[in-house]
């Protein structure tokens, strides 16, 4: 009997690589509302808590409100358009998802990136291999709050005890702790190990195929 039965991954900077599009998307709301733009290395430090803490952290200190959620909605139109215009799956990645799920492994997608999105990219990289993929909606909490894990859970089938998640930020090391699962960072993402070790991740993979390892173990 296997230890592990269910993987919950993050999807940005786990799954897939999205920085070139968040970053264009980000840009383009930035510069429709007359804002200094931001770089590929401004946003990958932004991103892991919701679109919404993004733009937050993208505009002018002191940006009115109103003016916010107008930014923000043109990144969301934007971004929800072009999300996949430059992404793409990390290396190993996608035959590693089938080999854990030939495997019998119950496999879900947990983001805090739009629902919608998720979705979309879920079905364009995963079809076929991952069966749940959730992101933010309101009313709902998003990571590192534990809910959205759970939802996944209960959407598998699958009991919490025998699963783990993998993720690349310090937000998913919470999120894990949150939801009572071990966790696996991954070191190709949006974090440095360093960074990570400081907010207490203490499991670490460099390539996809050391999460079979992990699984192994």
């Amino acid at each position: 009997m296997k230890k592990y039965e269910t993987v919950i991954f993050d999807l940005d900077g786990t799954l897939l690589y999205t920085l070139e599009d968040l970053t264009k998307a980000t840009n383009y709301a930035l510069r429709r509302m007359n804002m200094p733009e931001r770089t590929l290395d401004d946003v990958r430090r932004f991103v892991g808590n919701g679109v919404a803490r993004l733009i937050e952290l993208a505009v002018p200190e002191g940006t009115a409100p109103e003016v916010f959620e107008q930014t923000l909605a043109i990144f969301r139109e934007y971004y929800d358009i072009h999300c996949n215009d430059n992404t793409k799956a990390y290396d190993g990645v996608i035959d590693l998802l089938r080999e854990l799920k030939a495997d019998g492994y119950a496999l879900a997608i947990v983001s805090n990136k739009p629902d919608s999105a998720v979705k979309e990219l879920a079905e364009i990289y995963f079809e076929g291999i991952v069966k749940v993929a959730i992101g933010e909606s309101a009313g709902v909490a998003k990571k590192p709050a534990p809910d959205t894990v759970y939802a996944a859970l209960k959407e598998l089938g699958m009991p919490k005890e025998g699963a783990v998640y993998v993720g690349d930020s310090e937000v998913d090391v919470m999120t894990a702790k949150n939801s009572g699962l071990p966790c696996i960072s991954v070191l190709w993402g949006f974090r440095e190990e360093a960074f990570l070790k400081e907010h207490g991740a203490d499991h670490f993979v460099r390539e996809p195929e050391e999460i079979r390892d992990f699984l192994n173990a």
